[in-house]
C-alpha cells in the first residue's frame, strides 16, 4: 500500500510542478499586460509569488495526490500478487 501512496503522491508532486510552471507564467503575463495598460486595469497592480505559496502549492498537490490514490492503494494492497499482475 505504500508503494501506491508514493506513487500517487509523486504524481501529485509532478502535478504541482506543472502547476506552479503554468501559474507563474499566467501570473507574468497578467502582470506585464496590466502594468502596460493603465485606466481602470491599473488598479491590480503587479502580481507576486512567494516561496511560501510555492511550497503551499506544492504541500497541496501532493495531499490531493495522496488522497486520490488512498481508495486505489488500499484495494490493490488487499489483492494477491498474482490477481494483481494479471492482465485482463
Amino acid at each position: 500500500m505504500i508503494i501506491f501512496l508514493l506513487n500517487a503522491g509523486m504524481i501529485g508532486l509532478v502535478g504541482g510542478i506543472g502547476g506552479v510552471i503554468v501559474g507563474s507564467v499566467a501570473s507574468g503575463s497578467v502582470g506585464a499586460l496590466v502594468s502596460e495598460e493603465g485606466g481602470m486595469m491599473h488598479m491590480f497592480g503587479t502580481t507576486s509569488l512567494s516561496i511560501e505559496l510555492l511550497i503551499a502549492a506544492f504541500v497541496f498537490s501532493i495531499a490531493i495526490g495522496l488522497i486520490a490514490g488512498a481508495i486505489p492503494a488500499y484495494r490493490a494492497s488487499r489483492l494477491k500478487p498474482v490477481d494483481a499482475l494479471r492482465y485482463e
